[in-house]
Parts: structure tokens; C-alpha cells; sequence
């Protein structure tokens, strides 16, 4: 568990840093003056200053921040100033942030691509282009047979053994056939997770609840796909988009689900559900974790662009009120309105998170 809390903190580490090189670099390169470059909520653990910024690791290792100077509407006639720049630069000093995180993702499922993707396996003309062939578990359902005995999705089925039978596995009907010929009976299944291999012992019910079969498992034969640079940053720029698509949709449900019904689906995680899922993916190796990192990164892109008070999006939102009314809105009022935007965000944060422990624990 201390590993997983470990690889948490370090995803986090990336996301964040990602986000605010992005504010940082483009406020760098218009010429404004970057006051603290910060790893963590305050208070200050350390830092030190090169230049005209002040580099800072802070106690709460959930967030990160960029302060620039002028950014709270002052100074306006000193060209170093946040607020003395164009509408547009400052713009774009905001929206670097999630196009960062956009690149990060982008970098890190075509990396995804090299090191291996799983990929379905159909016909044997697939074989000469993919390794490693086997029968995957793609999904487990809840309260069946296979979860309490502990099998998960992505576990690699070697082989299969009850009352001294055994079956060395290579296919999907051959595992049903066994499960078929056996149920009533506690089956032996070896697989391999990540580095490991196991054996789990799963009961086969006699007969199974419609849409389940009868251990409650779902299987594929795949194998890992791995693929050159040149082939893999095309197919990154494909899941990049494809994603951003799928991440959108899924929100744009979350949004629908609140406003009709009053709740959340109940598939939304926290940082609670993330550092669990976290401890599920690091089992599967390095290749599925890459492309986990990107999917987080892609979602916190899509939050923060949202024109919601407090996130990105909120002070871009603001930003076009100041053009379209020709003079600045009143830090006062924008001061007032993120601040409620905050605590809206602390306070769902905290409802995910009560979700997440009733779900998990």
C-alpha cells in the first residue's frame, strides 16, 4: 500500500507539474514575472529562488500553483504585470495549462503505443504483428464467483484445473467449455497479473444469472501490440482524440445525471477511487500505467477548461467579459465569485470522496 501511495503522489507530481509549466512558460515567454513556482498547497516546506521566481515544494501534495505578479488585477503600468498585458496573452497564459496536459497525454499514450497496447486477436493473420497471445479477462462482474475469489480484469488465464483436470489454455471456447463441463465445482485458475502468477480457486454455479456466465467472467483472446515511433505517435494522436471524444461524452452524462436526477453516476471516482484504481493498474505493468496517467491528464484538461469559477476555464470566462465590456470586471465581484466556486469544488470533492470510501471500503 505504501507503493501505491507512492506511485499517487508521483502521478499527481506529474499532472501538476505538467499543468503549471504550461501557465508558467507562456507567462515566461510574454514577459511577465513569475513570482513562485509551487509543487503542493501551502504551508512552505522549502524552496528556492532562481532568477526572479521563487521554486517551492509545499506540506499538502494534492495541487500546485503558479503566482504572477500583477495577476490580481494591480500594477497595471508595469509591463511585468499579469493585467497589464492584452486580454489574448493573458488568455493565453491560462489556457497553457490544459493544452499541457493535452501534450502530456499525447506523449504518453504514443509511448503507450511502443511499449505495447493490448489489441483483440481475431484471425491468425494478426499474429506476425502482435506477441504475447493469450486469454485475457476483460471484465469481472460485481458479486459473481470470479470477483470474491479474487480474479480482475486484464488477468492472463494460463491454465485451468478441477478434480485433477487440467486444460493449458488457448482459447475463449475452450475456458467455456471447461467452466461448462465443471460447474458445481471449485475451479483452479492460474493466471498471470503483471509479474505475477497466481492461482485463484473460483466456484462455477450451476446455473447463472442472466447476462453472467457461470463464474462471472468476460474473456478475449489478445496479445500486446507493440508498435515502431513513427507508427506510434500517429496511433497517439488517434487515442488522443478518441479519448478527449469518450472523457467529453462522459461528462456531458455526469452533468445530465446531476441536473435530471439530483446524483452522480456511480462509477465517478475522487482522489480516493483514483489511488485505488492506482493500486489495480500498477499490477498490470508499466505499459498499462502510462496510458492511465494520460487518461487523468486528459480529464483534468477537460475539467479545468470547463467556465466554472475557480478552474481555468472560470478565469477565461472572465477574461471575455473584460473584452466584450471594453474595461475589467471588479476584482472584487471575480474575487467573491471564484471563492464560491472553490468551496463548491472542495464540497464535491469531499462528497466523491464519502462515495468512494462507502464504494471501496
Amino acid at each position: 500500500m505504501f507503493l501505491t501511495i507512492l506511485i499517487f503522489i508521483a502521478i499527481i507530481a506529474i499532472l501538476v507539474l505538467s499543468h503549471e509549466f504550461g501557465h508558467f512558460i507562456v507567462a515566461k515567454r510574454a514577459g511577465m514575472r513569475v513570482e513562485e513556482f509551487g509543487f503542493g498547497f501551502p504551508p512552505r516546506l522549502f524552496g528556492f529562488k532562481k532568477g526572479e521566481t521563487l521554486y517551492s515544494i509545499n506540506l499538502f501534495p494534492v495541487g500546485g500553483f503558479v503566482k504572477i505578479f500583477g495577476e490580481d488585477g494591480g500594477e497595471r503600468q508595469d509591463p511585468k504585470s499579469f493585467s497589464s498585458n492584452s486580454v489574448f496573452r493573458r488568455s493565453l497564459v491560462i489556457v497553457a495549462g490544459v493544452v499541457m496536459n493535452i501534450i502530456l497525454a499525447y506523449a504518453l499514450f504514443s509511448a503507450g503505443h511502443m511499449l505495447g497496447t493490448p489489441t483483440i486477436v481475431n484471425s491468425d493473420e494478426q499474429r506476425a504483428n502482435v506477441s504475447d497471445i493469450a486469454v485475457y479477462i476483460v471484465a469481472v462482474n460485481a458479486d459473481s464467483p470470479a470477483a470474491e475469489g479474487g480474479l480482475k480484469a486484464g488477468d492472463k488465464i494460463r491454465a485451468l484445473e478441477a478434480e485433477g483436470e487440467q486444460l493449458s489454455v488457448t482459447s475463449v471456447s475452450g475456458v467455456q467449455e471447461f467452466i461448462e463441463a465443471n460447474k458445481g465445482k471449485k475451479i483452479a485458475f492460474t493466471v498471470t497479473r503483471g509479474s505475477q502468477l497466481l492461482e485463484i480457486k473460483v466456484y462455477a454455479r450451476e446455473e447463472a444469472p442472466e447476462g453472467e456466465g457461470l463464474t462471472g467472467i468476460a474473456l478475449e483472446r489478445a496479445g500486446i501490440l507493440r508498435q515502431p515511433p513513427h507508427v506510434a505517435l500517429w496511433e497517439g494522436a488517434k487515442t488522443t482524440l478518441w479519448a478527449t471524444q469518450a472523457t467529453m461524452i462522459g461528462f456531458g452524462r455526469v452533468f445530465q445525471s446531476a441536473v435530471t436526477t439530483g446524483s452522480l453516476p456511480d462509477d465517478i471516482s475522487g482522489p480516493i477511487g483514483i489511488a485505488y484504481m492506482t493500486d489495480a493498474v500498477k499490477e498490470l505493468g508499466i505499459a498499462y500505467m502510462v496510458q492511465f496517467i494520460a487518461i487523468i491528464s486528459l480529464n483534468l484538461a477537460i475539467i479545468n477548461i470547463f467556465p466554472f469559477p475557480a478552474l481555468d476555464g472560470g478565469r477565461l470566462m472572465f477574461l471575455m467579459a473584460e473584452k466584450v465590456k471594453g474595461s475589467p470586471v471588479s476584482k472584487k465581484v471575480e474575487g467573491m465569485t471564484h471563492a464560491a466556486g472553490f468551496a463548491l469544488l472542495i464540497i464535491f470533492i469531499i462528497f466523491v470522496t464519502f462515495k468512494d470510501v462507502g464504494r471501496i471500503f
